[in-house]
């Protein structure tokens, strides 16, 4: 079954918002991405975990490693963080793999808060 766009990102939201109920602030972001990824399977949510992002540079596709987090239904990447606060530069990155992949919408997420709300950015392009 096919979602809207508001549907899909208000259950990643809400899947995320889980994962922070109950794991609470403090841990490493890869345990927050693997929970985030069993919470998206258990409502059945298609993503894809840690998607290879190449560079197109004059032509020329270059690997340069870079990986998305989570990429959702093909729609949304959701970039994941566990830091003190977010900065200028995790929101560069993600708009920065929102532009290489041609995805329109994204979320940066901060685990390390007391209150989830309080780590979420959404972005648009």
């Amino acid at each position: 079954m096919k979602r809207g766009f508001t549907e899909l990102s208000n259950q990643v939201i809400g899947c995320a918002i889980e994962v922070h109920k109950a794991l609470g602030p403090g841990l490493l972001e890869s345990t927050y991405q693997q929970c985030l990824a069993h919470e998206l399977t258990l409502n059945d949510i298609s993503f894809k975990l840690e998607h290879p992002l190449p560079v197109q540079y004059k032509g020329t596709l270059i690997d340069c490693a870079y990986r998305v987090d989570l990429l959702v239904g093909n729609e949304i990447i959701v970039e994941l963080k566990s830091v003190e606060s977010l900065q200028a530069i995790h929101e560069a990155q993600l708009l920065t793999y929102m532009k290489l992949a041609d995805i329109r919408y994204g979320f940066l997420i901060n685990f390390n808060v007391k209150l989830l709300k309080r780590g979420l950015k959404s972005f648009i392009l």
